[in-house]
């Protein structure tokens, strides 16, 4: 912390998607400049508060960053400033996105009534949330599928396997496993390792299909991933579409453009719509906030 007065209490609120959780912390002027050590300290699950990352509810005014956002979208007055467990920055976050919604109408900070939407800065560029009965759904924007294929290495797998290289505002590589067996018997403590590496690390899905794939039209799929940054977490919202949109690939045409996505804690739904810039990939489910408290830094 660059505060040279000594120690100081950060209010912080805990809140979670489908068990991916998250410290949350308002600094909406930018005051508050933590360093990866302090971020990794409050997101260690023995030693700090714990959770997957850390989001801070900051306006994009105050942060250079901000700047781009602002340029995209006028309407863009906060941004997700998130980092992952480890205290390394990240350009996105599916979850930690909805979250900050309900942590930023429960602070006053945001009024958004159901069906209204709201433009939230990120590394990754300008994000829509709309607030919707169940939660919130966020535009997760344009999507962008690799040609050709990398090999994933991972603890339980005997042999390497193909995986599909995906950007949905961050990086992917998805693997299609073969049933519940395999996916069970995967050992995610150790990061995967993708060959040939990506430049910036990815997120890392495993993804087995339900039978039958597609039920009332729409795509049913299970899901385990290996976060960048944070290792095997409960849920991973940009994973859960990156996943989606792999099983949609492969599956070809007539492939549905909603999906359901069984994760550990939980089930999110993701859906592919037109836009006037292409089609875009949408991901929906539940946030909520768990607790309150204080931590001296």
């Amino acid at each position: 912390m660059s505060d040279p007065a000594g120690p100081m209490a950060l209010s912080f609120t805990k809140g979670h998607g489908t068990g991916n959780d998250f410290v949350l912390f308002a600094d909406p002027d930018g005051e508050i400049d933590l360093d990866t050590a302090t971020l990794a300290a409050i997101a260690d699950r023995r030693f700090g508060v714990g959770g997957d990352g850390v989001i801070r509810a900051v306006r994009s005014a105050a942060l250079p960053e901000g700047a781009e956002a602002l340029a995209e979208d006028p309407a863009a007055e906060w941004y997700l400033d998130y980092h992952n467990a480890d205290g390394s920055p990240a350009e996105m976050c599916g979850n930690g996105i909805r979250v900050y919604g309900a942590y930023l109408i429960d602070q006053g900070l945001l009024e958004l009534a159901p069906g209204e939407t709201v433009a939230i800065g990120t590394r990754g560029g300008v994000r829509h949330l709309t607030r919707t009965a169940e939660g919130f759904e966020v535009d997760l924007g344009p999507f962008a599928i690799a040609e050709g294929q990398a090999l994933v290495h991972a603890d339980g797998l005997e042999v390497a396997r193909p995986g599909l290289a995906l950007g949905v505002g961050n990086p992917h590589v998805v693997v299609a496993l073969a049933d519940d067996e395999e996916l069970d018997a995967l050992r995610l403590g150790e990061s995967p390792r993708i060959d040939p590496a990506p430049p910036q690390g990815a997120n890392v899905e495993f993804v087995v299909p339900a039978e039958p794939l597609v039920a009332d039209g729409v795509g049913r799929i299970r899901m385990r991933v290996h976060e960048r940054g944070s290792g095997e977490t409960l849920s991973c919202g940009t994973g859960a579409a990156a996943a989606a949109l792999a099983i949609r690939h492969w599956a070809g045409e007539g492939a549905p453009d909603s999906w359901r996505v069984r994760v550990p804690g939980g089930e999110l739904g993701v859906r592919v719509a037109a836009t006037e810039d292409g089609p875009h990939v949408l991901l929906s489910g539940p946030a909520e906030l768990v607790f309150d408290g204080a931590l001296e830094l």
